[in-house]
């Protein structure tokens, strides 16, 4: 499910949403059995944000530690919120373990105000909706999906660093696009398509039954600035299931247009994975 912004945004009534990081999984959990809200946040990030700020370093890979053993959702969101550049990433162990982002004033009044106000809001987006969070591998996923489903697909990025929680290689990547190919339902496929340096010929090898729209955006992620550049992302929609191209979107053939993507998902499930 990745971040689920997907979900959180479309809000279908009934979804499915998966991943195999439990630690994603265990977070919007804990939003949506009202164990993490505005209220328990803000005051455990006015906590942590304190003694981030007096011992700054030191403390944050205190937390650290302290989330590989313990494994909380609360840690978990301390730590994507001033580590490095806000990566995740974790060892072959399972540890977390990127670095300390160097901000140690980082939870300033303003900014956990914007984070429980984001907490808020998924949770709204979820009250009252028929979803299930689990713990699962694609395969486990994609076998429940029935022809009233509609599934949404956000693997790792093939061709880029992929092993964010677990491997992720080329021939997983092509098992999936397969299965995908076979369901009895619609899909949609998340995946970069091209930045300056180079394109990801892996959507044309296996994905190119479908209808793309790409939107470009800048990418933040990356270890220097040299590395965060603007990407083109691909959404790859199968045949008979996008909206129509109204202009906003731009295709394969008019790769200068402005970018909007849409799916026509109502009235179904959206499963996740």
């Amino acid at each position: 499910m990745g971040s689920g912004v997907v979900a959180f945004n479309l809000a279908p009534q009934a979804a499915l949403l998966t991943d195999t990081n439990v630690h994603i999984i265990r977070f919007y959990l804990a939003i949506q059995n009202g164990e993490m809200n505005r209220e328990t946040a803000r005051e455990f990030l006015e906590c942590e944000g304190k003694k981030l700020a007096a011992g700054e370093a030191a403390y944050y890979y205190e937390v650290r530690q302290r989330f590989n053993e313990k494994q909380s959702p609360f840690d978990f969101l301390f730590l994507n919120r001033s580590c490095f550049n806000g990566v995740m990433r974790f060892n072959r162990q399972g540890g977390f373990n990127v670095p300390f982002g160097h901000k140690p004033q980082r939870f300033a009044p303003a900014y956990i105000t914007k984070i429980v106000n984001q907490i808020g809001w998924v949770a709204k987006q979820m009250q009252g909706k028929e979803w299930k969070f689990q713990v699962a591998p694609w395969q486990a996923t994609l076998a429940q999906a029935t022809p009233n489903d509609f599934v949404y697909l956000d693997p790792p990025y093939i061709g880029r660093s992929a092993d964010y929680f677990n491997s992720w290689d080329i021939e997983e990547a092509e098992n999936l696009a397969e299965a995908a190919q076979r369901l009895p339902c619609g899909y949609a496929l998340s995946m970069w398509l091209e930045n300056r340096y180079r394109r990801n010929e892996h959507i044309a090898q296996v994905w190119s039954e479908g209808e793309m729209r790409i939107c470009s955006h800048f990418y933040h992620v990356g270890s220097s600035e040299g590395l965060r550049n603007e990407m083109d992302e691909a959404l790859v929609i199968k045949a008979g299931y996008a909206m129509p191209d109204i202009g906003k979107q731009r295709t394969k053939s008019e790769p200068k247009l402005d970018t909007q993507l849409s799916l026509a998902i109502e009235n179904r499930a959206a499963y996740q994975v």
